[in-house]
This record gives C-alpha cells, structure tokens and sequence, in this order.
C-alpha cells in the first residue's frame, strides 16, 4: 500500500469510528430522555438566553468546519507520495486569502501533468530538512498588509527565514503575489527570494511580481513552469485578450551560421493605439499550426474541415479552429462529429518573445530563433512567425508590460549584456537610450560567429561611431580553437565594470538562462559581492530578462 492509499485508509477509518461514536452518544441521549418523567427545567429559559446558545453553537460548529478544512487543504496539498523523492519538484505556498493555495493547486495539476512529480505544502511545513531534500523547489508567496507574510508563514518567518542556512544544491523560482496600492509590495515574496539567493540556492529564472493577479504575470509564471517541463506546451489558465497585428516582414539574418536560424521579424498594427509599450516588454503570440498539418490530420480523422462549429461564442470553419487548437491524436476523433471533435480541442498556448524596438518605429520588432522538435517539427511559436505565417497576414498578439526589465528612469550609465536573440531586448533599450541622449552605454554580447550572427551589426556599429556607445565587447565563441563566451569577456573587463558600478550604473542582462546568466552572475559577485548585487537588485540596478 503507498503512502496515499495509507492516507485515504486512515481517514475513512477514523470517519467510521468518528460516526459510530456520535451515534451511540445520540442513541444513550434518547435512552436517558426517555427515562425523564417531569419537565426537564423549573422554567423555560428566556429568549436572550436561546439566542445566545444558538449563537455559541453556530460559532462551535463554523470553527469546526474550518479546522476540518485547513486540516483538509494540508492534506490534499501535502502530497506525501512525494516526499522520499528528491528528484520531485518542491512546490511551497503561503497564502491569505486563499488565492496563492489556489495558484499552487493550479501548478501542481500543470506540473504533474506534463510528467513532473511534486510535493506541495503549505510554507509553514516547510523547513531546513525539507528544503535540503529537494533539487528543485517553486515558492509561490503572498505579502499581506504593509509587507507582511501571510498569518500561517509567521512560524517559518521566525524559525527558518530568520536563520543562516546553506542551500548550494537548491535550485528555486519565487511567484510574488501582492499589490501596488501599498508601499511595500511583494515585501514578502522579496524577502523570501533574496534570502534563498543569499543561502546559496541559484535561481531557476527571475522572480516573477503579480500585481493585483495580473493576468500577464501569470501567464509568464506558466511559460516558465513548460520550459521547467522540458519546453512542455502547457495550456493558458486564462486566455489573452490578443490584438490583430499585421507581419510585414521577415528576414533570416544568419545564413550559412552553425547555429539555428535566426530571423527579424516585423508587425504593423492594425490600430496605430496599439503601438504603446516601453523597452524592456514583451509580445505574446498567439501561435497556429501549419495549414499542412491541419490538412494531414483532417484526412486522417475522415472530418470536413469546412463544416461549420461553434466554439466559445464563435461560429467558424473547422479547419480554422484546428489552426490556432492542439491537435490531438488523429484516431481519438475518427468517427465523430465536426462538433463533437471542436468541443475537444484545447487552445495553443502563448509564446513569449522580447520585443527588440519601440513605438516610434513605427512597428514592432522580434529576433526569433527558430526551434525544432527532436522529430522535426518547427516549434509551434517560431515555426509559425518564421515559415507558416504569410507576410501581409494577420497575426494574433499581444504586448505584456515587463516592469522588471524596464530602463533606468535618469541617464545613469548602462551596461548590457547578452547572448542570442537576447540581443533583442537590449536593442530596445539601446535605441531608446540613444533617443534620450544618454550616451553612457556599454555593450557586451555574445554569439558563435561574427561573419553570421552579428545580429543588426551596421546599426550597433554606427551606435559605435556616433558615441551613443561607449564601448562594445564581442565573444564569438566559434571563431577561434578557444570558446570564448561573453561572461569571459565580462571577467577580462572586471577594472572596468567596478568602476562603471561605482559609476552608479545599472546591469541588465537578457538572453540564455542556462550557462549565460549564472555566468553572468558570478562575475558580478566577484567584482562587488553578494551583498551589493543584492542592493542592486532590490534598488532596480541588476535586471534581467533570460529565459
């Protein structure tokens, strides 16, 4: 018997034995009633008095269901089947309302059902043994009042948080829920990830502030648990509002590159308030399947992709709902109607992509990297911006504030520093720099080859020349016997970036998650310590934006 079986067996015991002990007390109460000859009081009792009982009761037995249903809530989001397995994705929660246990639930459904094991407590089972038992661990975590941890979090705020603890072998992600309103938000959330980061636990990707349950946030927080997954397409828990935008081109930038296509790739919008939005955000995308793939699956299920269906308030062609649907097995919907397959189907999930211009652009600007299956199959966001979607078609997208990676509000000076497509986001932030005047800049980046992957080389180069940069650093990591990476090029500039951050400069990085950042990251500790690049976190002075 596992440890859920043995859970199930012992509570459905202790219901039995529970009722079989209430009714034999109700059945001594009607013997002993029985045996009552004369009127049980001298005088019935006032009214006030029944009042008053029957509101003690009330209050008695409310008490009761609530401490049956936290006792139950522990239960059902303890997951004890989990516990022995440190391979199991620690998933811990502190809430107020209600609303994080809410999300955690939700992230655990997600979670298991791409293939993940968890375990999920509550934070105030939580402490040094079980965080140490664990490689992995989601915190999702609540700030109530002026910065205040939620009432249950109180005993791991004292007894865990409060203390030095090293947790080099965890690797974590923190979902701050709070609001704007008051002036510490996510004090808690905040405080919890910047202790885990001074434990010595590596963050698994930036610490992710919902505002008031915003719904982009949320969002991100799920594109986030697929690529925890393995880049698993885990679906939307709410569906983006998109906007009709129209692709006006697309060009691949690094042609003959021992590296994955990279493409630039430009919208219009269809309505010219849509262009609003600062450096640093980001566009969703709402992706579709190939129109061959469509076509394959419809001969193989024997459906009329003409048929007209209705779908979440909208009467549409077949073929046209299974674009922009997952496609599920072809023998799962041979034989049935064109309704009953389209009440099937699930939305495709969003895509994330840093947006690499800005409004006075007149349109907005991605660098895409075009990813394949180990089948083959063209990833279903890049596949679509870069091969399947028309240029002069519509496009569904919508742009998502990212207020993390947004520029310094003065002209102090900026260092950027990337790899990849990463070189999107700070494309932004450079041409809106050069758009404020403010010419302290510095950038490094790093690719495989610069004869093919200098990505919008002229334009940074003349960047160069006209002083809106100061200096450029270039890793090519493939042009040379030694790989040399763009966080060595970071070290060998060490006099520099000190000077520069005692300049009052701020960092932004964005790009790779694996290998680039924590790279990144370490050449930072070395050059002005933990504890100043925390400072520097907590004053928006270190942003980032990796993935």
């Amino acid at each position: 018997m596992n440890g859920q079986d043995a859970n199930a067996t012992g509570a459905a015991r202790a219901w039995i034995g529970n009722g079989a002990a209430l009714a034999v007390l109700f059945a001594a109460m009607i013997a002993f009633g029985a045996w009552q000859s004369e009127s049980w009081w001298m005088a019935s009792p006032r009214a006030g008095s029944w009042v008053l009982a029957i509101v003690v009761a009330l209050a008695f037995a409310a008490l009761c269901v609530a401490t049956w249903r936290d006792a139950r809530a522990d239960r059902l989001t303890a997951n004890e089947d989990d516990a022995g397995d440190r391979d199991a994705m620690l998933l811990a929660w502190a809430s107020q309302t209600g609303f994080g246990q809410q999300l955690a639930e939700h992230t655990a459904q997600a979670l298991r059902e791409a293939g993940t094991p968890v375990r999920v407590l509550p934070l105030h089972r939580v402490d040094a043994n079980v965080l140490r038992a664990h490689r992995r661990a989601l915190f999702i975590a609540s700030t109530t009042g002026e910065g205040d941890p939620p009432d249950h979090a109180l005993g791991f705020t004292r007894h865990v948080l409060g203390q030095p603890m090293t947790l080099a072998g965890l690797e974590y992600g923190v979902l701050a829920l709070g609001d704007r309103a008051y002036d510490r938000f996510c004090a808690f959330g905040h405080r919890l990830d910047q202790w885990l980061h001074h434990s010595g636990a590596q963050p698994l990707f930036d610490r992710i502030d919902v505002d008031a349950g915003d719904a982009g946030a949320l969002r991100h927080w799920q594109h986030r648990l697929g690529q925890l997954a393995g880049h698993v397409a885990l679906a939307d828990w709410s569906a983006p509002h998109y906007r009709p935008w129209r692709l006006v081109e697309r060009r691949w930038l690094n042609p003959g590159s021992l590296g994955a296509p990279a493409w630039h790739v430009a919208f219009a919008p269809l309505d010219q308030h849509d262009l609003t939005w600062q450096a640093g955000d980001i566009a969703e995308i709402g992706p579709r399947n190939a129109p061959s793939e469509v076509i394959a699956w419809l001969a193989a299920t024997g459906l009329d992709g003409a048929a007209t269906v209705e779908h979440a308030g909208e009467t549409l062609a077949l073929s046209t709902l299974l674009e922009r649907s997952r496609l599920p097995e072809p023998a799962t919907m041979q034989g049935h109607a064109p309704q009953t397959a389209a009440d099937a189907l699930e939305p495709l999930p969003h895509r994330e992509y840093s947006i690499a211009s800005l409004p006075q652009d007149g349109e907005l600007q991605l660098l895409v990297r075009r990813m394949r299956h180990p089948d083959g199959r063209l990833g279903s966001g890049s596949g679509w911006l870069t091969a399947h979607a028309e240029v002069g078609s519509a496009v569904d997208l919508r742009i998502r504030r990212n207020l993390a990676f947004h520029p310094p509000r003065d002209d102090r000076p900026m260092i950027l520093i990337g790899n990849g497509t990463g070189l999107a986001g700070l494309r932004a932030h450079l041409k809106a720099r050069a758009l404020a005047g403010h010419r302290r800049n510095w950038l490094l980046f790093g690719e495989r080859q610069s004869e093919h992957d200098f990505h919008h080389r002229d334009e940074i180069e003349r960047w160069l020349r006209e002083g809106h940069l100061q200096h450029l650093d270039l890793a090519f990591s493939r042009d040379a016997a030694r790989r040399v990476y763009v966080q060595d090029v970071l070290r060998e500039n060490i006099e520099r970036l000190r000077q520069w951050i005692a300049d009052g400069a701020a960092v932004y990085v964005c790009g790779s998650l694996e290998g680039m950042a924590p790279a990144v990251d370490a050449v930072l500790r070395e050059a002005v310590g933990l504890d100043a690049l925390e400072t520097m976190a907590a004053d928006g002075r270190y942003c980032r934006d990796v993935y």
